[in-house]
């Protein structure tokens, strides 16, 4: 038997590369979530703080705003660091005639991305 069109890596081989991948996908929103609460709490403190005071406080040094707006940021990156490695690992895996199909991989990944883009867009004018 000619085994010329043979896959390298077996199906348990894939199947791990996209668990690894959704693995990225859900630090990524674990990331962007963690941000957006730091974003949230933040303000949630300053306007305690206006309403304790009876009065308009000024404006606080600090960077949790920044911090939050970074961590969601940094979760839109990581879930494109976890597609790279999983395209790249599955051009590794693949051999000439097996071809995965993995535009839902990418439409997922455009989905979280646009998560981000639209917690970026709430959370700009609040700070």
């Amino acid at each position: 038997m000619e085994t010329a069109n043979k896959p390298y890596g077996s199906a348990s081989d894939h199947l791990a590369n996209e668990r690894t991948f959704l693995a990225w996908v859900r630090t990524s929103i674990a990331m962007m979530g963690f941000g957006f609460v730091v974003v949230k709490f933040s303000l949630f403190v300053k306007q305690f703080s206006m309403a304790m005071a009876g009065h308009q406080v000024a404006a606080s040094t600090g960077f949790s705003g920044v911090v939050g707006i970074c961590l969601v940021g940094v979760g839109a990156g990581a879930a494109l660091v976890g597609y790279w490695r999983y395209k790249r690992t599955e051009k590794q895996l693949l051999a000439q005639a097996f071809v995965q199909r993995s535009g839902w991989l990418l439409a997922f990944t455009v989905g979280v991305i646009a998560a981000n883009l639209l917690l970026l867009y709430y959370l700009l004018p609040n700070l």
